[in-house]
């Protein structure tokens, strides 16, 4: 089966804390009547710390949206490619034995796709396959895992690097001062991520089982209003509300598989803001500790949308790895609304797979 091997993740070097965050909302839109809810949400999402590309004081200022997708650009080329030699390197492959790169990201715009660039400049093979993903937002780190995943089992012995950019401080509109684009302002940060999924081999998530699900008629609650300054976020009250119609699809998924969702070893979760995570808890029955992983990165880093998962995963793999047949969850949430899922159990290089899977006990 296909392993997921152990992503590497970087954050910027500019440091963003809720303070700060807290200091330039009252300074920026003082006297708007919404103001002070904004602010009290911004202190509940718990993010004590966000990395951004530049400091802060050149975040707030707007130079217009050429002048960010060429920052957008410049970074990405900058950023990316120490960030892939450690992936590779954490699944013992070379850029030669990468046969389909996916590129992830909604916070800017290339094109062609970084892709081109990274095959020309990094020396992959020219015959890579090239899957740029771009409108899936947080979702799609998620959704490239399983379509790494997909493209192995249609390509046995194949090996696909996915790669997410997320340089959400790009997309900052200083004029916009509703709910929701202020508590974006506060909660959203800056990261690049890499992982390899290998065809066979290497140590990691063997992944076994993947599924995708959209909530009907819920494809205006997070959007883009693309104008002349750029991406302008829009969130629907709504979304936190999401994870109700969705723990029963992910609780299917798990029990399709013969696993019971309250009882396995992982949980990599998106960390789309802390009701996202306690609802999921609440409404699969798990304990929320079991989540640790997604709660660090949101509180470190914010939301890094696409990358959250990977970095999720990194720490996954740098506390007490679990023991071989360890079973698992992967789930990423974004626009659509959309759930991209995937299963998988802790496998280790040189050791035959092993079934430690807690089954569900049979109806009476």
């Amino acid at each position: 089966m296909p392993r997921l091997c152990k992503p590497s993740v970087n954050v910027p070097e500019n440091v963003v804390t809720m303070e700060d965050t807290l200091k330039f909302a009252e300074k920026m839109h003082a006297g708007k009547e919404q103001l002070p809810l904004a602010l009290k949400l911004i202190q509940n999402t718990g993010v004590q710390t966000r990395h951004i590309v530049q400091d802060i004081d050149t975040t707030l200022r707007h130079p217009g949206f050429e002048e960010r997708n060429k920052i957008y650009e410049r970074e990405s080329k900058k950023r990316c490619p120490e960030v892939i030699e450690k992936a590779l390197a954490n699944a013992g492959v070379t850029e030669r034995e990468i046969d389909a790169i996916i590129y992830v990201s909604c916070t800017g715009f290339l094109m062609p796709s970084l892709t081109a660039w990274l095959i020309n400049d990094m020396g992959f093979r020219s015959d890579t396959r090239q899957i740029p993903i771009a409108q899936l937002g947080c979702a799609a780190g998620a959704a490239a895992i399983n379509r790494a995943h997909d493209f192995c089992v249609a390509h046995p012995g194949s090996n696909v690097l996915v790669v997410a950019c997320e340089l959400c401080s790009l997309c900052y509109q200083p004029d916009d001062d509703d709910v929701g684009s202020l508590l974006s302002d506060g909660l959203f940060g800056d990261a690049v991520a890499a992982a390899v999924v290998r065809g066979s081999g290497g140590t990691g998530i063997s992944l076994e089982r993947n599924a995708a699900y959209l909530i009907p008629n819920t494809e205006d609650w997070i959007s883009y209003a693309v104008r002349s300054t750029g991406f302008h976020f829009q969130l629907d009250r709504r979304v936190p509300g999401t994870m109700e119609p969705l723990a029963p699809v992910l609780r299917d998924l798990v029990t399709a598989n013969g696993w019971d969702v309250a009882n396995l070893d992982y949980y990599i979760i998106h960390a789309g803001g802390p009701r996202i995570l306690d609802d999921l808890s609440k409404h699969l029955g798990v304990d929320r500790t079991m989540f640790r992983h997604s709660w660090a990165t949101l509180t470190q880093y914010g939301n890094i949308a696409s990358a959250v998962v990977l970095d999720a995963l990194r720490r996954l793999f740098e506390e007490d790895m679990p023991i071989a047949g360890a079973t698992g969850v992967i789930a990423g949430f974004g626009p659509g609304i959309t759930a991209e899922m995937s299963l998988g159990r802790w496998a280790v290089d040189g050791h035959r797979e092993t079934d430690r899977t807690r089954k569900i006990a049979p109806a009476s």
